[in-house]
């Protein structure tokens, strides 16, 4: 394949597959603006990927690993885990909002960033638990314990928020 071939190739697929990658984007980190970010960070890798390496045989699937891999790294930056505040509220604030899209999408924000991946792979994206190992480079067991958990705090914190 020639560099303008491999070059259109990468075109279409930008072109074709952002909006899907950004609404998984969103899902993993909760903010629009971070999962833009998110995307324009994994789609430069996957343009440099693709021309770098050729032919890249399931464009797809790199494209949502390099995602995933990007969204878990960013979260291992110790800036991403601090927040300042003028002032601590004395407790957090409930959830107030009664659409159930507005209370998974806070609960699925404050799950682990694994799980979040684990979660939002298997049930939004529909990947098997193999596709979801193989993906994130975990045994099995490892993603099934990971979808466990992540659902446990999701039934919690939807149960807490409509009892």
């Amino acid at each position: 394949m020639t560099r303008t071939e491999t070059d259109a190739a990468l075109r279409e697929f930008v072109e074709g597959r952002r909006t899907a990658l950004l609404r998984s984007a969103f899902l993993l980190c909760g903010d629009r603006d971070e999962a833009d970010d998110l995307v324009q960070t994994t789609l430069v890798k996957v343009v440099l990927g693709g021309r770098r390496h050729g032919r890249i045989d399931n464009l797809e699937a790199y494209a949502r690993k390099t995602l995933v891999n990007t969204f878990i790294a960013s979260r291992r930056r110790f800036w991403r885990r601090e927040h300042a505040y003028e002032t601590l509220p004395e407790h957090p604030e409930p959830v107030t909002d009664p659409d159930n899209g507005l209370v998974i999408r806070a609960a699925l924000g404050r799950l682990t960033a694994k799980q979040r991946a684990v979660v939002v792979l298997r049930y939004w994206e529909d990947l098997s638990v193999a596709e979801t190992a193989r993906l994130l480079n975990m045994r099995e067991n490892t993603v099934k314990s990971h979808a466990a958990r992540g659902l446990a705090a999701l039934r919690a914190e939807v149960h807490e928020e409509y009892a």
